[in-house]
């Protein structure tokens, strides 16, 4: 039997991260020099400059900014030129171009990093009503191993990685000789931070269905009041930094399931079937890939068939259900 989410103090064996301010009682004794106002005036970008971060961030990451994203891209870098010190674009390509670390700044900087528990269900319930229960009764037969392996390709700050492990722990437990493995990517390692520490807003818990969230969170009390962490049994997943829009992937294995879900909307139509050819090498023969609501891949993947709608699984899979999810 799975032990009731306890509440976590200040006191408790596991305890959150501590993001403790600063004393505000101790002051230095350096004489205080205070701006009168903040800069916080967009720089202005050229078509030209923009042209430029363009072709650049279309390389390095397969994302395609249209025309109309221009003041998008002014609005997410004008702040990391003002923290360079730099009065121009022009200035700032030529500084990315030549460091690493503050390109990668620049791709956090200009991704869309939106994510939910247990965003859009109906990709839950036809797991749960289609999927899930086969799995464990081919097992039980003896037909499949005992073993789970999932990706959370574009995971953001983990809500989707730490939604699968809950539902798939609860219908795979480890006491019954399953093993549940989920591999989390993502091309901004700072939301790869975040979910590493598995720790978000206590307003996030109503998106949790209630016995997944009292079996498998914690809740913070005292100086971690108002927060929501990641209980241990769904401390299944790998996060790693991984460009879906690199050549080739590192040696991952195969997969039963990948999402891939509102990622490809930001890629053009060649740079997404590269990638969904990339990742449908990890798929297993009798796998499931998953998108967003708003993208499809019937004119990407001849290889694949749609069990339902954005979900999809390979033409060769005679397991897979071929009617829709009960309501």
């Amino acid at each position: 039997m799975r032990s009731r989410s306890p509440e976590m103090g200040p006191g408790a064996k596991d305890t959150m991260h501590k993001g403790a301010l600063a004393d505000s009682s101790v002051h230095s004794h350096e004489p205080a020099v205070w701006a009168t106002s903040f800069d916080v005036t967009p720089r202005v970008i050229s078509s030209k400059e923009f042209q430029r971060f363009q072709s650049l961030i279309y390389r390095e990451s397969g994302i395609w900014l249209s025309d109309a994203k221009a003041g998008l891209l002014t609005g997410r870098l004008s702040k990391r030129l003002r923290t360079l010190g730099l009065d121009t674009f022009s200035e700032y390509h030529d500084h990315v171009t030549v460091d690493d670390e503050e390109r990668q700044a620049m791709l956090d900087a200009i991704t869309t990093n939106e994510t939910h528990f247990f965003r859009e269900t109906g990709h839950f319930q036809f797991l749960e009503q289609q999927v899930l229960p086969v799995w464990r009764a081919s097992a039980e037969a003896g037909r499949r191993a005992r073993t789970i392996r999932v990706w959370s390709a574009g995971c953001s700050t983990g809500q989707e990685a730490y939604s699968l492990a809950m539902l798939l722990v609860d219908w795979f437990p480890a006491s019954q000789g399953w093993s549940v493995e989920i591999l989390g990517t993502d091309l901004s390692r700072r939301v790869l931070a975040v979910a590493e520490e598995g720790v978000w807003s206590q307003d996030n818990a109503h998106e949790i269905p209630p016995r997944y969230l009292q079996a498998y969170t914690l809740k913070g009390l005292g100086e971690n009041q108002g927060k929501l962490k990641a209980a241990p049994a769904i401390r299944v997943i790998r996060f790693v930094r991984l460009n879906l829009n690199d050549a080739a992937y590192p040696d991952i294995g195969k997969f039963d399931l990948i999402f891939c879900r509102n990622v490809l909307i930001y890629f053009d139509a060649e740079s997404r079937t590269r990638t969904v050819r990339r990742l449908l090498q990890h798929l297993d023969p009798e796998g499931y890939f998953f998108v967003g609501h708003a993208e499809s891949l019937n004119s990407t993947c001849p290889g694949l068939r749609s069990v339902i709608a954005t979900v999809y699984t390979p033409v060769e899979n005679r397991s897979a259900p071929r009617h829709a999810i009960r309501r």
